[in-house]
């Protein structure tokens, strides 16, 4: 890795940008700080800054990630025990999807969101095992099993195929 310096920010900035253009994982936002030989702190200003610009710029739990707005996404609904994530997750990624998010409906708050960005089995393995050491419930306990993900495909045809995987399982069990 190698250090950009302080320099202008907003050459900085868009420096940021185009590294997050080119990136096919999180970048974490203390990796970009030692980049560019700045604090984290910048680094989150300068996405603030890029975010105001219109940037769609998400933060995921690996970091910083562009959202391109190219790719398809549909929230599903589903129903079913908290066994059942490893293996609901798995298919989704396994078809070519990403997982971003589980949403609940609580009968006090409304609607809850829990950011999960699998994309990968490492993330899906990575996540049940956080969910499972982590001494606490998933999200669709509240609602006995009934959730929603937004589910997240390069394309048209590839979602098809992540939904009518989902299908079949719920068929088959």
């Amino acid at each position: 890795m190698f250090a950009f310096g302080g320099g202008d920010f907003v050459e900085r900035r868009y420096k940021i940008l185009e590294i997050l253009k080119r990136s096919k994982r999180p970048i974490k936002g203390k990796e970009l700080a030692e980049m560019f030989g700045v604090t984290r702190q910048v680094v989150v200003s300068d996405i603030a800054q890029l975010r105001e610009e219109g940037y769609r710029v998400v933060s995921t739990r690996d970091g910083y990630l562009l959202d391109t707005g190219e790719r398809v996404r549909r929230v599903v609904a589903v129903k079913h025990g908290a066994d059942e994530i490893y293996d609901e997750l798995k298919i989704i990624v396994e078809n070519g999807g990403r997982v971003l998010d589980v949403i609940v409906e609580h009968p006090i708050y409304g609607e809850i969101i829990g950011r999960i960005d699998v994309e990968s089995i490492d993330d899906v393995e990575k996540f049940v095992s956080a969910l499972a050491t982590s001494n606490t419930k998933p999200l669709l306990e509240i609602s006995g099993g009934v959730h929603l993900h937004t589910i997240e495909a390069p394309d048209e045809q590839t979602m098809e195929k992540i939904l009518e995987a989902i299908k079949k399982y719920r068929i088959n069990k």
